[in-house]
């Protein structure tokens, strides 16, 4: 059987992208290796109709009601190649199966690499963010920290003071100027420069000198890469960004492939579960609009 549309990754942007073909009784085939990228946190905040819901059970609640439409098919494991070309297209699993479609959708997430720090990781999803419009109102308003990871974390620490007093470890990644230390004071955040030993209990910090400073959340800017390389063995290209690497798409989500698409984490900046359900919801239409108005 070909598929119309194979979709590789089938967290929420991906089945997004998958209702919207799937009401259009177009023949979908999701292959999830089942590991979404908010696996780690209890809660999900900011998603219109489900703020505070275990993102697990937003999660099967999905997959549950896609399930109903008789033409969508789901195949769990992990999708090593896709191969061929618009209209013909082959994907291979690691497990030896191979399905043919005439679009592919790339929706694999990505993967947030984190500064090594001792403890941080353990706690990452849980007293440890990247986004405070997903987990800053929680934190009422106490004390936060925010670990430096790229220059780009001032600007990540100017906006967490909209939810708390904020702490800003500089953790020897680079120096404020002036200007930057100037601003920052103004919105009372705090610079601290010794650097950081260990995160211990739920959110607190040890510091090379022996100080244990204790916050209601931590946030940390990490560096993103698609969590899978499957998109470039096809050939499609990858793009820079402030957050990391992406997948790059034009405005109506096609790669740099004709007939390959991409959406959700591993395609747009920002980052969130409403911004790749919109995201996927889009790129949904658009394959079907591929598929309609057919081009060379």
């Amino acid at each position: 059987m070909k598929y119309d549309v194979i979709i590789i990754g089938g967290s929420y942007a991906g089945m997004a992208a998958a209702l919207q073909l799937v009401r259009a009784r177009r023949q979908v085939l999701i292959i999830d290796a089942g590991m979404r990228r908010n696996r780690f946190a209890s809660h999900s905040h900011g998603f219109l109709g489900q703020d505070g819901v275990d993102p697990a059970l937003i999660f099967e609640q999905s997959r549950e009601q896609l399930l109903r439409y008789p033409s969508l098919q789901w195949h769990e494991g992990a999708a090593e190649k896709v191969l061929g070309e618009k209209e013909a297209f082959r994907v291979q699993t690691l497990s030896g199966d191979a399905f043919e479609a005439r679009r592919v959708l790339f929706a694999v997430g990505v993967k947030d690499i984190l500064p090594p720090i001792e403890g941080l990781q353990q706690r990452w999803g849980q007293h440890v963010f990247h986004c405070p419009y997903c987990h800053g109102y929680e934190l009422n308003q106490g004390e936060l920290a925010v670990i430096a990871t790229s220059e780009m974390s001032a600007h990540q620490a100017q906006m967490v003071a909209e939810w708390g007093n904020v702490t800003f470890f500089t953790n020897y990644v680079f120096t404020p100027d002036e200007e930057i230390r100037a601003d920052l004071h103004r919105r009372g955040v705090k610079i601290e420069t010794t650097p950081i030993k260990r995160l211990v209990n739920h959110a607190d910090i040890e510091t090379a000198d022996g100080r244990v400073l204790s916050f209601a959340g931590i946030f940390v800017g990490p560096k993103n890469q698609p969590a899978s390389d499957i998109a470039q063995t096809l050939g499609c290209k990858l793009e820079e960004t402030v957050f990391g690497t992406q997948i790059s798409s034009d405005s109506m989500k096609e790669t740099s492939v004709p007939g390959a698409f991409a959406c959700g984490d591993v395609a747009r900046v920002p980052h969130s579960v409403s911004l790749a359900v919109g995201d996927g919801a889009w790129a949904g239409a658009a394959i079907h609009r591929s598929l309609i108005f057919q081009t060379a």
